[in-house]
């Protein structure tokens, strides 16, 4: 018992050390290369080696394809001697592709699989500067994921954050909401405050605070910030022409909406980001945290069983809209305390999608309960279909569409009998389907899906995929 306890130890620890060299590679990679690796959709930079070990783990056992430290060390160690052109790299698929192809030779592997990927002069990717257009919690997390993604600051660089009646105190206590969130921890990383230049410093990146009273009296190029993408999240904006203000401002050229639009494309990204020509479009809209879960999920039904009618039911964690206490509010309900109520309230969520699948239009009724979680959300999908299915038949569709195809960025998949809404906070999917949970009636006809997400943290990656697109610095990828 003694020898079996100390040897699975001890191949445990060799495992860490393993993982301590991918980890270190991965640093390298990105910001001395600008490669991004990542492992079957989950992200590796700024992670502990136990976090890279659940991941492999998940790979081996929901993904099914073989995954081990070893040989994805070696590979990640080896692309530092390559000569490859900024990208996003899945070292998790190509660790499974080495495994499955008999590889023997980890340069003769990757130099093949890789081939288009070989020439740093390759990347032809700008950086764009980008504003944040008011600061709560969309626009804190985006920043933060701006900063961790910067690197050497190729792709999208925050600028700017604007803020109505700029003060020093409040410059003090954005950066302080900045570096503390009681959802999603603190941020690692170091904020230092320059009351002097009215900026705070977040790991070597200079960001502007703006006053902005008038969006169409600012003018950016001051700052030296030249034709930004500025992202909307105050959710004071909604249509075009109050948005269309922000491109009479000096030294912003696009806009982004983090909230449904009116007047302006809809985009989840995944579904139909693919049907927008940014040349031509200049303002955007990124949809809802609830319409960026569904629309994954009805995508794939639609194409493959065809819907024939149904009802969405989100439970919803509440929001800054609601009132702690009992006080006066424009909508039924949302009045009462949102700490210790459940709150039955509208959701727009069933018409939206419409506009991002249209042959859905009319088939889906929409309702919602807030209730008092702070972050985390559930879309309750009751469905009927024009084919029928079974319960392992639909549970295999979804796991393929999160492994392969346009959707794996945004459909995460769960096996996990004990799931709760907890273990979704800090999820990269805006759609997390509990295969757990499934739901089809005997004659197959009649589908019940529960589908998770973090309506903070999922929906701002999403934000930010959609960003790379209208600022057109999206790389070369391999996942």
């Amino acid at each position: 018992m003694s020898a079996s306890y100390e040897t699975q130890l001890n191949d445990w620890v060799n495992k860490e050390k393993l993982g301590v060299n991918l980890l270190n590679s991965v640093g390298t990679l990105m910001y001395d290369k600008g490669i991004e690796l990542i492992l079957f959709r989950n992200q590796l930079l700024e992670i502990g080696v136990s976090e890279l070990m659940h991941s492999i783990s998940y790979a081996n056992n929901v993904v099914d394809r073989k995954v081990d430290i070893e040989t994805a060390a070696a590979l990640a160690k080896e692309m530092l001697n390559l000569d490859l052109a900024p990208s996003k790299l899945d070292i998790g698929l190509l660790s499974a592709e080495y495994f499955e192809q008999g590889a023997t030779d980890v340069n003769t592997f990757l130099t093949t699989k890789l081939a288009n990927f070989i020439g740093s002069d390759k990347d032809k990717v700008k950086p764009k500067d980008v504003i944040l257009y008011g600061f709560g919690r969309i626009g804190r997390l985006a920043a933060r994921e701006l900063i961790k993604q910067a690197g050497k600051g190729q792709q999208l660089r925050l600028r700017a954050i604007v803020v109505r009646r700029l003060t020093d105190a409040q410059i003090i206590k954005r950066a302080d909401l900045l570096r503390n969130d009681s959802v999603h921890g603190a941020f690692k990383g170091v904020v230092n405050v320059d009351l002097a230049n009215q900026a705070i410093v977040v790991n070597g990146q200079v960001i502007k605070f703006i006053d902005g009273g008038n969006p169409e009296d600012i003018d950016y190029t001051k700052h030296d910030i030249e034709n930004a993408l500025l992202i909307d999240n105050t959710g004071a904006f909604t249509d075009k022409e109050a948005l269309s203000r922000h491109l009479q401002s000096k030294g912003v050229n696009k806009v982004l909406l983090t909230a449904p639009g009116k007047g302006i494309p809809n985009i989840v990204y995944g579904i139909n980001n693919k049907e927008i020509n940014v040349d031509t479009t200049d303002i955007f809209s990124a949809a809802s945290c609830t319409t960026n879960c569904i629309a994954p999920i009805l995508h794939v039904i639609e194409n493959k069983y065809g819907v024939n009618k149904g009802h969405l039911e989100t439970v919803h964690s509440y929001t800054n809209d609601q009132n702690l206490l009992d006080n006066m509010h424009n909508k039924p309900r949302r009045g009462r305390s949102a700490a210790i109520n459940m709150v039955i309230t509208s959701t727009g969520a069933g018409n939206a999608v419409t506009k991002v699948i249209p042959s859905l239009a009319g088939k889906l009724s929409a309702n919602a309960v807030r209730v008092p979680t702070p972050n985390v959300s559930l879309a309750i999908l009751k469905l009927n279909l024009n084919k029928s299915t079974s319960l392992e038949d639909i549970n295999e569709t979804m796991r393929m569409a999160a492994l392969n195809g346009n959707l794996v960025n945004q459909i995460n998949y769960q096996i996990d009998p004990e799931l709760v809404s907890t273990d979704i906070i800090g999820n990269n999917c805006c759609s997390v389907y509990d295969s757990k949970a499934t739901i089809v009636t005997e004659d197959g006809e009649d589908i019940v899906l529960y589908i998770w997400y973090d309506n903070e943290f999922g929906y701002t990656k999403q934000v930010i995929r959609l960003a790379k697109q209208i600022a057109k610095v999206r790389r070369l990828t391999y996942y």
